[in-house]
């Protein structure tokens, strides 16, 4: 029997994200614009869930304005403001974030004209693919450098704008867990946002602890035969290998539960990104806004007294205080306070 990053990493990992609430979609009975990647069906059943008064017109002109957002030179900037938008047609509820439709897909095909490149795991939300995952066998120690060269690459070729623009989380492992003495990032699982020129790995290092009892699904036998099934892998569903593989806690499956469990994954999309501005370039940052603004921070500051987020000199101030007053805006109005956020620089 034959182990590579498909059985080792792959299909657990797709599994796993089943547990997490994601439906599995096998693309020979599925149909979705070529040009996007977006699933037309399940974008306009969703849309239309969470937009009750549109009809099916109003739905493909939204179509038509998200793939027309999809050809800015801005790295995603106009679909991605599109996304998080609170008012008028809604692309994702965030009210009740229960009410989107979450599926993954496996190499799902990213083409345009003779280029094209197929992500081992696509996660879609509402139909739009917004995130895709790359895995690499353990203890190919090249595999994540070469994945980064790669997708540099990709990027930087403008027929891939669309998919560029539309793809929100990365992410890419061998499942293995951080080599914390290596200079480059050889092993482990990293997450990045797109980039136009190269893509930024981070590794991942969840504060919180999650209740998986209640968080992840029962297995579900059947479901995992037609998955195995639909790749050609029913034969390793015994092995002990891949047994162990499916555990949540292996490298990869607990950092896809911190990045795309649905409370977690909500508070990414909405105020885990920024668009910094410079005279070169445009370009597309993220990160956790939880990491900076842990829960026992909110739990001090629903007292209602007046608090002070302290920054030490060299990491990020200016950023840290974009993610969180984003946050902080919509948080207070919920908890009945009108709340004042005021900025105080020392000087040097």
């Amino acid at each position: 029997m034959s182990f590579n990053e498909n059985t080792r990493v792959k299909i657990p990992a797709i599994l796993h994200l089943c547990r997490l609430g994601y439906e599995y979609v096998t693309l020979s009975k599925s149909t979705h614009d070529e040009s996007t990647n977006i699933f037309t069906g399940i974008f306009s059943e969703s849309i239309q869930r969470i937009n009750p008064d549109l009809d099916a017109g109003d739905v493909k002109r939204l179509f038509q304005d998200v793939s027309l957002a999809l050809e800015n030179e801005d790295l995603g900037e106009a679909f991605y403001n599109m996304l998080i938008a609170a008012s008028g047609t809604r692309l994702i509820d965030f009210k009740n974030f229960d009410n989107n439709s979450f599926h993954v897909v496996t190499e799902l095909n990213y083409k345009n004209g003779d280029d094209e490149f197929r992500p081992d795991i696509t996660l879609l939300i509402n139909g739009m693919p917004l995130a895709f995952v790359e895995v690499k066998k353990p203890n190919n120690h090249q595999g994540i450098l070469d994945e980064r060269d790669r997708i540099n690459v990709r990027f930087k070729n403008t027929k891939f704008r669309k998919f560029i623009n539309i793809s929100q989380i990365l992410v890419f492992s061998n499942n293995m867990e951080y080599d914390t003495e290596s200079i480059e990032p050889i092993q482990g699982v990293f997450y990045s946002s797109t980039s136009y020129s190269s893509a930024n790995f981070n590794c991942f290092r969840e504060e919180d602890e999650f209740d998986l009892s209640v968080l992840l699904k029962p297995e579900d036998d059947a479901l995992e035969n037609f998955v195995l099934k639909d790749n050609n892998l029913s034969a390793i569903k015994h092995s002990p290998e891949f047994i162990t593989n499916k555990e949540p806690n292996n490298p990869t499956n607990r950092v896809l539960t911190s990045l795309f469990s649905r409370e977690r994954l909500a508070m990414l999309l909405k105020y885990g990104f920024a668009y910094v501005r410079t005279k070169a370039d445009l370009r597309n940052t993220s990160c956790a806004t939880r990491k900076f603004l842990p829960r026992a921070r909110l739990n001090a500051l629903e007292s209602g007294k007046k608090k002070v987020i302290w920054h030490t000199q060299g990491k990020g101030k200016t950023a840290l205080a974009l993610y969180n007053v984003q946050y902080l805006t919509d948080y207070f109005p919920t908890q009945r306070h009108c709340a004042q956020i005021l900025f105080h620089r020392r000087p040097h």
